[in-house]
Formats: structure tokens, C-alpha cells, sequence
């Protein structure tokens, strides 16, 4: 007699049953987060909703204040173009923070801390969007789409953005967003960026997953065409454009200059534009970008250049107009009262490590793989004339975000997930 096979025990089948189930399942629900998470990306065609092209209607009865000194009216309708890695978010929490204290209404992503990102901006990603609505702030990361954006707020809003010299803002980009662009996973040593730039088009390929991350980061989040030739006129019609829709364009290298000028423009208070800077990197093992390696990013990133140059060239016949003098009077006013503030309300004087941060609603979005970005600890005793203050000051974007009423359950999932997977 032939001998009968042994079953396997009842309760082993179930569970592994159970095991192929919950596998599927998960494996769908990351198929459908990761559909939803990454828009289709089209890179050079920005288009119009089809619903009405009209402006919002804003609220007759919209709050106003007026400086009494001054005599001037502080602006309150404001759209932000946030850029990468500019000190975009340390401006972000300025907005946030003016917008709360005046009740002003933001236009807030749904479901995500960015309107889709790097697909074009539409009306219909804005939470709780209705034709017709208005808004006072915007100011989420966004691959810039004028009309659509210039219909959500009042006419007579002020533009603003933020630029930086694009050799640094590529190191940076390539640092922070290097895990998440495939076309990085090749480099082998141990300084990738310095590899990279040696051949560039090596690695680089335009249509890759995330590559518009390195190359003329400031055109595409503009919205242009990054893969211009840089000697086509139409680099230059974008600039100018640019100059048109843009009431100013900020700095990082002049940050301070650039806050100045800002205030003044907005007709805004001094404790308005006070900072601290958020989601700063720590320094890189790597040493910084100089000499040849800083030319070579600089002609990678030609249209960036060409860009900033042109706005550098802007922002100093700006300060011209303002006074160097008169600038140079605000601009140690404004240091010296960041100073006090600092001393007033972080723990240790200075950022720190996230393994450092005790408050978890003080800890930053960290970059794939990475907790390089650092954050602060808030003192434990501070008067209650500042403290409502310093918390805002401190608080990151993330949680900023959440405070203010945005809706970020993809966001949130997307961390705890990263938390379990240790990522």
C-alpha cells in the first residue's frame, strides 16, 4: 500500500490563506496611494479648467486694517509661488502666521501638502473648491499655472516668489530629492553630486521619474519648459513674463534685503516678517560645491542662471530705489529683533538634530531615507506675552498645515508608513 500524504494541519492553511489575503489587499492599497500620490506628469502643457474662467467674487465685507503710522494698507490677498529648496518654507510660515493672526482664508491642497506636484496647478485641486470662491493666501507647493491661480484670489493680489543662485539650489535639490530620482541609483561613489556633474548627460534622462528635480528646478516649478535650448528666444520671453506677473521676486542669499523689501511692499508690521529658519539641512560629509564642480552646475543649469541673473539684477536696483542706507537700518533692526526672539523662545539657542527634537509637533518632514533636516526645541518657560508666538514661529509645515485646517491624510499616511518601514 502506497503510503497517504500527511495533510497540513487545518490552522496552517488558514493562516496562510490569510497571509496571501491581506497581501493582495495591501499590495492593491499601495497600487491605488501610489495612482493617487504621483499625478501623470506633462511636462510643457498647462491648460485651463473647463468650468467658468470668471475671477472669484470676494466677500464685500473681506476685513481691513490699516497702519497707523504709515497710512499705508496692509496687503492681505497674497499668491506665493513656492520654489524648491529656496528657504521657501521659512517664508511659508511668515503667510501662515499673518494669515491666522487677520482670519484670512488659504487656499489649501486636498488630501496632500502640495497641489499635485509636478503636475500644473488646476482650481479643482484647492480643498473644499467651489467656482467661484476666493481666497486671501496661496502659498503650497505648486508647478505654476497663472490663470488658473490669478482666479482664486481678489484682482490687485500680490506675486511673489523666491529664487537662489542655481549651482546651489542643484546641490541642494540633488542632496535632499537624490533617493527619490532613479537616475541617481546608478552613481557609485561616495560623493555622488561631484560623479554626476563629471558626465551629467550620462545619467541625466528628461523623461525619468522625478528628473526634473535635476535640472532648472526654477523654470519647471514656474512652469516652463526646463529642457529648453537656452539660446531659444523663448527663454527670454519667460523671464520677462515672469517680471510682468511677479510683484517681487525675493533672494535667498539676501534673505533678510529680501524681507525688508517685502514688508514694504505688504505694508506690513516688523513682528510680521520676524523668522526662524525651517527645514534647513544639516551640513553634508561632502564638501560644498566650488571651483570647477560649481561652474559645471551652473552651466547645467543654464536657464535657471540666465533667470537669476536677470533678478539679481532686478532685486538691486530695487534695494537702489528703497535706500542702502534706509536698508541697511531695517535690515539690522530686523536681525536684531530675530535675535531676541531666538533667545526668547529656543531651547539651547540654536536648531538641532531630530533625534535631539523632544516635542514631536516640532519635528520636520525628513527626506526619503534620511533625517538630515533640523528642527528645534522650544523652552519650557516662556512669558505669555511671546509664547503663542514662539510656537508658531517653530512650528513646522506639516503640522502647521494640519493646524490651520488643510485635510492631509495622504501626507499623513505616506509618514506613517514610512515609520513602520523604517524608511
Amino acid at each position: 500500500m502506497v503510503p497517504e500524504m500527511p495533510l497540513l494541519p487545518k490552522k496552517r492553511w488558514e493562516s496562510m490563506a490569510k497571509g496571501l489575503v491581506l497581501g493582495a489587499l495591501f499590495t492593491s492599497f499601495l497600487l491605488l496611494l501610489y495612482s493617487y500620490v504621483v499625478p501623470p506628469l506633462h511636462p510643457n502643457v498647462a491648460t485651463t479648467t473647463s468650468e467658468s474662467t470668471a475671477p472669484c467674487s470676494p466677500a464685500s465685507s473681506e476685513p481691513e486694517t490699516n497702519r497707523s503710522a504709515g497710512g499705508c494698507q496692509p496687503q492681505q490677498n497674497i499668491v506665493f509661488m513656492k520654489t524648491h529648496k529656496t528657504a521657501s518654507s521659512t517664508l511659508l510660515n511668515i503667510l501662515f502666521r499673518f494669515g491666522q493672526k487677520h482670519g484670512l482664508k488659504f487656499a489649501f491642497p486636498n488630501g496632500r501638502n502640495d497641489f499635485h506636484y509636478p503636475s500644473f496647478f488646476e482650481r479643482s485641486l484647492v480643498q473644499d473648491y467651489r467656482p467661484g470662491a476666493c481666497f486671501n493666501i496661496i502659498c503650497n507647493h505648486m508647478r505654476f499655472h497663472y490663470e488658473e491661480v490669478r482666479r482664486l484670489v481678489p484682482p490687485g493680489a500680490t506675486f511673489i516668489t523666491v529664487i537662489r543662485d542655481p549651482a546651489r539650489l542643484f546641490e541642494s535639490s540633488f542632496h535632499y530629492f537624490g533617493s527619490m530620482v532613479p537616475l541617481t541609483w546608478k552613481l557609485s561613489s561616495r560623493d555622488k553630486l561631484a560623479e554626476f556633474l563629471q558626465d551629467p548627460d550620462r545619467y541625466y534622462d528628461p523623461s525619468g521619474y522625478n528628473a526634473h528635480y535635476l535640472r532648472n528646478l526654477l523654470f519647471f516649478d514656474l512652469g516652463y519648459d526646463s529642457g529648453l535650448d537656452p539660446s531659444s528666444p523663448r527663454v527670454q520671453e519667460h523671464i520677462l513674463e515672469v517680471e510682468r506677473r511677479f510683484h517681487l521676486v525675493l533672494l535667498q542669499e539676501y534673505f533678510d534685503e529680501s524681507l525688508v523689501l517685502l514688508r514694504e511692499l505688504l505694508c506690513w508690521d516688523l513682528e510680521d516678517v520676524l523668522y526662524f529658519k525651517l527645514n534647513a539641512r544639516r551640513d553634508s560629509p561632502v564638501p560644498r560645491l566650488s571651483g570647477e564642480l560649481y561652474r559645471r552646475a551652473t552651466a547645467w543649469n543654464l536657464l535657471d542662471t540666465q533667470l537669476y541673473r536677470h533678478f539679481n539684477a532686478t532685486f538691486w536696483r530695487k534695494v537702489e530705489a528703497f535706500g542702502r542706507r534706509r536698508m541697511a537700518s531695517e535690515v539690522a533692526t530686523l536681525r536684531s529683533a530675530n535675535e531676541r526672539m531666538r533667545r526668547i523662545c529656543i531651547d539651547g539657542g540654536q536648531a538641532v538634530d531630530a533625534a535631539a527634537i523632544q516635542e514631536s509637533a516640532m519635528q520636520p518632514w525628513q527626506p526619503l531615507g534620511a533625517k538630515s533636516i533640523l528642527g528645534y526645541n522650544l523652552k519650557k518657560s516662556i512669558g505669555q506675552r511671546h509664547e503663542q508666538l514662539c510656537r508658531r514661529m517653530l512650528t513646522p509645515e506639516i503640522q502647521y498645515l494640519s493646524d490651520l485646517g488643510a485635510n492631509l491624510w495622504v501626507t499623513k499616511l505616506w509618514k506613517h508608513l514610512r515609520d513602520f518601514l523604517r524608511w
